[in-house]
């Protein structure tokens, strides 16, 4: 029993183990991702902050150029300009400018937009350039305005052709910087001196990497004490990666990626320090996660072993009782098979039965039709057999056109009872014929010919006009003769024995796309209307003798067909029975 747990926390220390070397390289391998990533995209915005001071300084660099081909300042040069004052104090109103200087070729100024005085250039490192025809870039820390300046001198070329001066556009630092200053990342700009001259933080300002270094030939960029101590950093190489731990600064972060980018147009190196927090962060949150799944993984793992070993020590107690039950339960299984046997049987007696109660019911129907069927197969043979004695005496006479005549009329008779017994044999034997394309005026026809008697008998008035067009639905021709059928000795049922007249009218119609038959009577109405489609449900007196499984039969029969069947009472009196059923869609049908 020790052993076997001492194995257990041995497994669960390995695996702790595991997955902290495993959350360890995530991390390390998330960290390298994101720093790689964050490179990129600091990349662009260093380059994004160095094109926007570039652009910014290339505006005054081409007004110096520009300048220099004015001829005001040729002529001011010459010393021959007086208005050249006016010229350089208004460009530098428009242009934004600090200050814009014309010098001579020995160094000395001409003129000024600020007009303070005179200031010897001949020593100076843009001046020299601009002497040498070119364009002179410098920058420092000008005791004349008190800040920071950017100068640009162009030279001033004489009509002879060499250079006879030079224009000097001084720019404000401080207006180009304030621009984008507080705007992350952290980007400074440095000079070959390693001193921020140019940053988004004003902190960094002035800082120099190496205060001993800011001297440079005879002319200082700084004037003495403006210079700091840089910030204090310690840098470490990630995989290619350069990370300051910085100290002591409040708006600069404290672990950051460093950039660099050379600026060679303006004479600086764009720096960028941007912060990694974020992507250790991101670090660290794949690292949780894949630890959190080892261990979710492991502890199922765990739980999952625990539960066998749990398992297999209770299915050795349960193999007993199952062996116990096992004769129990045998017993009981026979049990039930034998009530489910005989509970099909009872099943199987009940369904026969409902078919025996169905088909009782039609020959009901057809037993309470007998008499008006016997007249109306009994009156077409009295015709006929008149028809013949005419016939013969007609032929014996040598009038064989009437005797024609009378043979005809024979054979229309002939062929109406064939269609009552076709249509009485239909019924009772309750043909399961396929859906077809059926005639509603024919089936109605049909019917109205079995009933006609029993109306007269009763003195039931129908009412049908078939329509102009033949209304073709789908359906089968018998079963819906026997809807039709039930529905007209229903209603010839419900008026029965009454005073008031009594009339059935049916009428048929296409109703959005469908075909409604309505079959209506004038008798009591319907007192439950809701049951009238439930089998073996009839308010027939018991002299009637009814089932009530003609409208049950009838509603089966309709949804066989698509259809539906609805009851209800009429506002004037008597009940309504519609039929909706489906129209065929052959074209020929409805020509």
């Amino acid at each position: 029993m020790l052993n076997a747990l001492q194995t257990r926390i041995l497994a669960v220390v390995a695996f702790l183990v595991a997955v902290a070397a495993l959350s360890s390289a995530v991390w390390w391998f998330g960290y390298q991702s994101a720093l790689d990533q964050l490179e990129q995209r600091g990349r662009s915005d260093l380059a994004l902050a160095s094109d926007r001071l570039t652009g910014e300084l290339s505006r005054y660099r081409e007004l110096a150029v520009l300048m220099a081909d004015h001829p005001v300042v040729a002529a001011a040069v010459d010393g021959r300009g007086a208005g050249a004052a006016d010229l350089l104090r208004e460009t530098a109103d428009k242009t934004g400018s600090l200050d814009i200087l014309v010098v001579s070729r020995n160094g000395g100024e001409v003129a000024s937009a600020s007009g303070t005085g005179a200031e010897a250039h001949g020593t100076t490192p843009y001046f020299d350039r601009a002497m040498d025809g070119a364009l002179g870039i410098y920058h420092l820390v000008h005791d004349r305005y008190g800040q920071r300046t950017f100068l640009f001198a162009a030279p001033v070329f004489s009509a002879e052709g060499p250079v006879a001066g030079a224009v000097i556009v001084v720019v404000n630092v401080d207006a180009v910087e304030a621009v984008w200053r507080g705007a992350r990342p952290t980007v400074f700009f440095t000079d070959d001196l390693g001193v921020t001259f140019i940053s988004n933080r004003s902190e960094l300002v002035f800082m120099a990497r190496d205060p001993r270094a800011a001297l440079r030939g005879d002319t200082a960029e700084y004037a003495q004490g403006v210079l700091r101590p840089f910030i204090t950093y310690e840098a470490r190489d990630q995989r290619g990666h350069s990370v300051w731990s910085v100290q002591g600064q409040r708006y600069v972060p404290q672990r950051a990626l460093h950039l660099s980018l050379p600026l060679p147009v303006i004479q600086m190196t764009g720096e960028a320090l941007l912060d990694v927090a974020p992507a250790r962060l991101l670090a660290r949150l794949q690292a949780g996660v894949a630890a959190a799944i080892c261990l979710a993984f492991g502890a199922m793992l765990f739980l999952a072993t625990e539960r066998r070993r749990t398992l297999a020590e209770a299915n050795a107690r349960l193999e007993t009782a199952v062996e116990a039950r096992t004769a129990e339960l045998s017993r009981t299984n026979a049990d039930l098979r034998h009530e489910v046997s005989e509970r099909i049987a009872t099943e199987a007696q009940l369904k026969k039965a409902q078919a025996d109660l169905v088909q009782a019911g039609k020959l009901s129907a057809l037993g309470q039709m007998s008499a008006g069927i016997s007249h109306e197969l009994n009156q077409p043979l009295m015709a006929i057999r008149s028809y013949a004695e005419n016939a013969e005496a007609f032929l014996d006479r040598g009038k064989a056109d009437v005797a024609g005549q009378n043979l005809g009329r024979i054979a229309d008779l002939a062929r109406r009872m064939g269609r009552i017994i076709r249509n009485l044999r239909a019924f009772a034997k309750q043909e399961s014929e396929g859906m077809t394309d059926v005639d509603l005026s024919g089936v109605i026809t049909a019917v109205l010919e079995i009933t006609q008697t029993r109306a007269k008998t009763s003195g039931v008035d129908i009412l049908w006009t078939p329509p102009a067009t033949p209304l073709i639905v789908r359906g089968g021709e018998v079963r819906l003769q026997q809807v039709v059928l039930n529905l007209v000795s229903n209603a010839m049922d419900a008026m029965e024995g009454q005073d008031a007249a009594q009339r059935i009218e049916l009428d048929a119609a296409m109703v959005d796309g469908r075909v409604e038959l309505y079959v209506r009577d004038t008798g009591p109405g319907l007192d439950e209307p809701d049951r009238i489609f439930d089998p073996f449900y009839s308010t027939k007196q018991v002299s009637q003798d009814g089932m009530g499984l003609g409208l049950s039969i009838s509603y089966g029969l309709v949804q066989s067909f698509g259809g539906m069947i609805r009851g209800r009472n009429h506002p004037a009196g008597g009940a309504v029975f519609t039929v909706t059923l489906d129209a065929a869609e052959r074209a020929e049908a409805a020509a």
